[in-house]
């Protein structure tokens, strides 16, 4: 039998989680079956786009709710006295300047469940994590990006 694959995160990751889980059950879920409801007043269902259309949404939101309670149930919570401090780690931000033209980046090593490249959450499965991890302040790093190769520099760690 496979084994569940564990979602490593941080607390905050997994309140965030159960947050639009109970969003999705308590509120989208009701407002999808609605539109079902309406969109079958319409009659004809065999061309009906709105009721397609609604039937498409609870089909997501069913999988999203799917989706989150598995995470939820194999989250494996991070706590930062796990890992030493020094190193790049999961739960760990990292900053870091690019060579040679020293642009400056940081970035929080999170769980791919809360990863959010806009918001700095980069996930621990991305390739500047890997090859950031475990690392050092001081250590210069080769990183293998989409867009090739870079080097950086880790100029802190929190």
């Amino acid at each position: 039998m496979a084994t569940e694959k564990v979602f490593p995160m941080t607390q905050a990751g997994k309140e965030k989680l159960e947050h639009e889980l109970e969003q999705l059950k308590s509120v989208k879920r009701k407002e999808v079956v609605e539109r079902i409801k309406i969109a079958r007043s319409f009659g004809d269902l065999s061309e009906n786009s709105e009721y397609d259309s609604a039937k498409e949404e609870q089909a997501f939101v069913e999988g999203r709710i799917t989706t989150l309670e598995n995470m939820i149930r194999n989250a494996k919570i991070i706590n930062e006295g796990e890992v030493a401090s020094d190193s790049v780690a999961l739960g760990r931000s990292v900053t870091f300047i690019e060579l040679p033209n020293g642009d400056e980046e940081t970035y929080s090593i999170v769980g791919s469940a809360e990863a959010d490249p806009f918001e700095g959450k980069i996930s621990n499965d991305s390739p500047i994590a890997k090859s950031l991890m475990g690392k050092k302040v001081g250590d210069e790093v080769s990183v293998q990006t989409p867009g090739g190769e870079m080097s950086v520099r880790i100029t802190s760690i929190k």
